[in-house]
């Protein structure tokens, strides 16, 4: 009886060490897979923890008053958990599997949605246009610069505000910056060179200040000259206005602007120009030849345009007239040679009075 409650015992020992050794390696296999599977781990730490308990409890079997159906049970309880976790194990890591395809290919989607984005022709349309704008929006500002420049330069108010605090000595100094640089746009202009002799006079009039009215004066008809040759007639006229404004006695100046008056078609303004120039210098021969054309073609210019408009009423009339069965012709106009009049008279059948 002794003996065998002894082996009983020694058994009931034995088994109590393998469990021990077993749940020792189980903690520290849990602890390695713990970084890698966090959700796994709380599933292997609850199962651990019962077990744990459930093997601390049986401490007091020690004394004798455990059984040995106990021990099974405890043992038997403890592979089912680590079948279990193995288990879950197995299932997570092919659900990882089964995610990695779907994770890449993901990947590949967003490579393709980029590489699209950045072929789409219609966002490049969109960068062109986007392009273009801001070209011409450069383009603008560069003609608004330009064109206040041009501004200023016939602006002598706004000149003289911006030289009020220059000393004489260098007022002096700019204008034999500028008389130099009219020497130079004389030469270029001799030799042909309009485009750049255009410059350099322009360069003159930013340098001569506003008070050297008549230097002022020659740079902008010089300018003129220049332009004429470059076909920029409006520019040109601008300039000689601008120097006869300052010079109003500067016949070149007058006769070069009539000159582009009559290359412009308008006669009227020519022709007051060269009467001008007559009276200042009766010796020109170009401005008497002027004043013997003009009038003629004037006087023609003015029965041409009286007659389209005569026409362009006569279709009008015709065209209101035309559903009362009547016409222009319908209608005659007498001018009276005594007083200059006109008079209306109504014909009833004006073919039979042709005839």
């Amino acid at each position: 009886m002794r003996r065998a409650e002894g082996e009983k015992r020694v058994l009931i020992t034995q088994v109590l060490s393998v469990v021990l050794k077993y749940h020792l390696q189980m903690e520290e296999e849990s602890e390695t897979l713990s970084a890698a599977m966090a959700n796994t781990l709380q599933v292997s730490e609850t199962t651990t923890d019962q077990d744990e308990d459930h093997f601390f409890d049986c401490e007091d079997t020690l004394s004798g008053e455990v059984r040995h159906s106990d021990v099974i049970m405890a043992q038997n309880d403890r592979l089912e958990a680590d079948a279990r976790t193995e288990k879950d194990f197995g299932s997570e890591t092919e659900r990882l599997e089964n995610t990695k395809p779907c994770l890449d290919h993901s990947d590949r989607s967003d490579e393709n949605r980029r590489d699209s984005l950045t072929s789409d022709p219609h966002l490049d349309k969109d960068n062109d246009e986007e392009q273009e704008k801001w070209e011409n929006d450069e383009h603008s500002d560069a003609e608004f610069k330009e064109e206040t420049v041009k501004v200023a330069e016939y602006d002598d108010e706004y000149l003289r505000e911006l030289e009020k605090d220059l000393t004489e000595e260098d007022r002096e100094s700019r204008r034999k910056e500028s008389l130099e640089l009219k020497e130079k746009g004389n030469a270029q202009f001799k030799s042909g060179e309009h485009v750049e002799a255009e410059e350099s006079y322009s360069a003159a009039l930013k340098l001569c200040p506003v008070c050297f009215t008549k230097d002022r004066s020659i740079l902008f008809s010089n300018r003129a000259a220049s332009r004429l040759h470059q076909d920029k007639k409006d520019g040109a006229i601008s300039d000689c206005s601008k120097a006869i404004e300052l010079n109003p006695n500067y016949v070149r100046a007058i006769l070069r602007r009539a000159e582009l008056y009559e290359k412009t078609d308008k006669l009227d303004e020519a022709l007051e120009d060269y009467k001008t120039v007559l009276e200042k210098d009766p010796g020109i021969p170009a401005a008497r030849e002027a004043c013997m054309r003009l009038p003629r073609q004037i006087e023609e210019r003015n029965e041409k345009m009286k007659e389209e408009m005569m026409s362009k009423l006569k279709d009008l009339g015709n065209m209101i007239l035309r559903p009362f069965g009547l016409s222009t012709s319908n209608f005659q106009v007498n001018q009276d040679t005594n007083t200059g009049s006109y008079s209306i008279n109504f014909v009833q059948n004006p073919n039979n009075n042709n005839r």
